[in-house]
């Protein structure tokens, strides 16, 4: 590593390949560089057209995800106080006089700062007035998406937005409520043949100031009692000072103790990455940070696994079948639902995950496909860098040739690049279809099948 005179620094990767580190961040080609190595370490050709410009696209996707490095709450709460009077001569709490006032469901995203995945965040936020003067609605959410637009994890989250709340407003007190959303921490050794691994994990966290400072006090009566019908519960909540703060799926001892040694090029790449966006790699939360990084994202590198799936193919067809049929003028539809599945998007390098509902007609000769065979043949090629559409049609493309030609395979998946780059389409999903044999001519039969594939509200994603 060596210093420059403009306060810039260069690292020499193993690969010959230099990174020009700038400080604050100021310099995008730091990240493009170093998903350059990223990319290369995961054995993919950087210069094939899918992922040419994804060095681009995630410099713009984490410059903008992080942007709240470069912002500063005064300058948000600033001229958005305003005078309100309250209750004259009577005796309670309104308006500028000290009623509690709560904006709900504000939806935010941040990254983990011990995984740099990205997770989702439902807040609500709300503050007694003091002084009679109240502060502009949308100065709560602007605030609370600037700590948000930070690596983070919930709980300090939690505490700086109720902090730099009660400070740049001055009220009587700050209470916040989070409840966070983070993708699971899979990897292929544990799940190719795990159809119950769980997708998701969930936490609810809290911070009071002032009046809201203790736990128990009667304002925090009122602000659940304006949340109950949301399915907030007190007991399930973390307060300040929690001991239990490792709710990232990386930090499990079962996660951790697989990690071992890592490409180092690409875990010093992802500390450039960390350090251009207005982080210390150095600090204690983030030392693990690039190497958990690097082995969830070599869980997509580009291996061949065809004797793999080969084997599987071979030896699973005549597999115990859990498949539901559906007799549709003595046509027998097979079906297998709610598949779940991961994978990672190879224009942003950002977690994509859902289920893949499948179904297949019989031909003359064929036997049923077990549900672990089908699990796996997903989990295949969920586990690469990937566009839903193409592992959907090589999903269909890999299951016809063992049941006679005619299949249908639908996915379901949120895509965290709809949260995280600017568009921010909370709770938006992308589905795919792909048909082969007599499902891409019998309108009736595709019809039978896709009817029965269950609601999104019916089942987690």
């Amino acid at each position: 590593m060596g210093c420059l005179d403009d306060g810039h620094f260069n690292i020499e990767l193993e690969n010959g390949m230099n990174i020009c580190c700038g400080e604050n961040g100021k310099d995008g080609a730091v990240i493009e560089d170093a998903v350059k190595v990223l990319l290369m370490g995961l054995g993919e050709d950087i210069n094939r057209e899918g992922i040419r410009k994804t060095p681009l696209r995630v410099a713009k996707a984490l410059r903008e995800g992080t942007r709240g490095y470069r912002q500063k709450v005064k300058d948000i709460v600033q001229g958005a106080l305003f005078p309100e009077a309250g209750l004259d001569n009577r005796v309670g709490h309104a308006g500028g006089a000290g009623g509690l006032v709560i904006v709900r469901d504000i939806d935010l995203f941040s990254y983990c700062e011990s995984c740099m995945l990205p997770f989702q965040v439902k807040c609500h936020v709300g503050y007694v007035p003091s002084g009679e003067r109240v502060v502009g609605l949308s100065k709560l959410s602007r605030v609370a998406d600037v700590f948000a637009k930070r690596l983070q994890e919930p709980q300090r989250l939690a505490n700086e937005v109720c902090s730099a709340l009660h400070q740049g407003i001055k009220p009587a007190g700050v209470a916040v409520i989070f409840q966070c959303t983070h993708i699971h921490f899979p990897d292929i050794e544990s799940v190719f043949l795990d159809s119950n691994h769980q997708g998701l994990v969930k936490i609810l966290v809290s911070a009071g100031s002032g009046v809201f400072e203790n736990k128990n006090a009667d304002e925090w009566a009122d602000f659940f009692s304006l949340l109950n019908f949301r399915g907030i519960s007190k007991e399930k909540i973390h307060f300040r000072g929690s001991s239990d703060l490792s709710w990232c799926p990386s930090q499990s001892a079962k996660v951790s103790s697989k990690i071992g040694t890592v490409n180092p090029a690409m875990v010093t790449a992802v500390a450039s990455i960390i350090k251009s966006l207005g982080e210390d790699p150095l600090r204690k939360e983030l030392r693990g940070t690039p190497s958990r990084f690097v082995k969830w994202l070599m869980n997509f590198q580009n291996s061949n696994f065809d004797m793999k799936l080969n084997g599987f193919l071979n030896g699973g067809i005549h597999s115990l079948t859990t498949n539901k049929e559906v007799d549709m003028n003595n046509k027998k539809i097979c079906s297998e639902l709610n598949l779940t599945f991961w994978s990672q998007c190879e224009h942003h390098l950002l977690p994509f995950h859902g289920v893949v509902h499948i179904g297949y007609i019989l031909s003359d000769g064929f036997s049923p496909i077990g549900k672990s065979l089908l699990q796996s043949i997903v989990h295949f090629y969920g586990f690469k860098l990937q566009v839903q559409e193409r592992l959907t049609r090589q999903i269909a493309e890999t299951i016809s040739p063992l049941i006679g030609g005619d299949v249908i395979v639908v996915v379901e998946a949120s895509h965290t690049c709809m949260i995280s780059r600017g568009i921010e389409k909370f709770g938006s999903s992308t589905a795919t279809i792909a048909v082969l044999g007599q499902f891409s001519t019998d309108l009736a039969t595709r019809a039978s099948f896709l009817q029965g594939i269950p609601s999104p509200t019916s089942s987690e994603h």
